[in-house]
């Protein structure tokens, strides 16, 4: 008896002190991890966004971030379809809908992160009242990025667009041009570079900073923030709606801590954001 009560006085013990290193080890145990993710992004302010999600949240979150950095906005999207990238964070709703509806994707979007006002920019006037007649106009060409500058400078009353009904308008949907500006297509990385060969360009938030333009200050017109419909924000393929990988770096992205970065970094009024 006295030997089947030690037996059964140690048992006790042994589970005790299991529970007691399993209770430890849960409380001070690292998280758990949910593998590397490989996302797609442009330079600024994409890379630099992601860049303090990797340096300060990600690791906790138990998510290996590697970022891929691109200069454009056709192949981070490609790098998606292929593959080669888990998901990418630059675009937003229209451009995001022209490229599904060109290229036949099958992403999905997550809600938006960060609004990059699009601005009119100049190195020759100072307002619109000083453009010349004749005056040449870069504008992307880029369908959806193109259509927003044109509305752009139609809300500034510098020409009249026809009505396209739901089509985007182009470059020929000039309805009322006063001063028959002449509208110019030029790749959008390309438009701040080559400012100085225009008497105006309109230049996506992002190329802008890049380019040493300040939005705030040195845009001839900025783009409210202001319900704005063209916030970035991250997409992936619908096969990877659901991966946690993909969903923990949402969450991430819309944390306080990233609010607080954007404001902190981008003073400007450069990048707004969205949440």
């Amino acid at each position: 008896m006295r030997k089947l009560l030690s037996v059964v006085a140690l048992i006790a013990a042994t589970a005790l002190s299991m529970a007691a290193c399993s209770g430890a080890q849960d409380a001070g145990e690292e998280p758990t991890s949910l593998g590397t993710l490989k996302v797609g992004v442009n330079p600024v302010p994409h890379a630099e966004i992601v860049q303090f999600v990797k340096d300060n949240l990600a690791e906790a979150a138990g998510l290996d971030l590697e970022i891929e950095v691109f200069q454009d906005y056709v192949l981070p999207n490609k790098a998606l379809a292929d593959g080669s990238l888990d998901a990418n964070y630059y675009m937003h709703g229209p451009f995001f809908d022209s490229q599904v509806e060109e290229f036949g994707y099958d992403f999905v979007p997550y809600p938006g992160i960060h609004i990059e006002p699009l601005g009119v920019y100049s190195t020759k006037y100072e307002t619109l009242a000083e453009v010349p007649e004749g005056a040449q106009i870069g504008v992307s060409n880029d369908p959806a990025n193109q259509a927003r500058g044109l509305r752009l400078l139609e809300a500034e009353g510098l020409f009249g667009l026809a009505d396209t009904g739901d089509v985007d308008p182009t470059v020929n949907d000039l309805a009322d041009n006063p001063k028959n500006v002449e509208l110019i297509e030029l790749d959008p990385q390309l438009l701040g570079v080559n400012l100085q060969d225009f008497d105006l360009a309109v230049i996506n938030g992002n190329y802008a900073i890049e380019t040493g333009l300040k939005p705030s200050t040195d845009a001839v017109i900025l783009e409210s923030g202001e319900d704005n419909p063209y916030a970035n924000f991250l997409a992936t393929r619908t096969e990877l709606k659901d991966d946690p990988r993909v969903v923990k770096l949402n969450e991430l992205l819309h944390t306080p801590e990233v609010r607080q970065f954007i404001e902190d970094t981008y003073t400007d009024g450069a990048v707004i954001p969205a949440f």
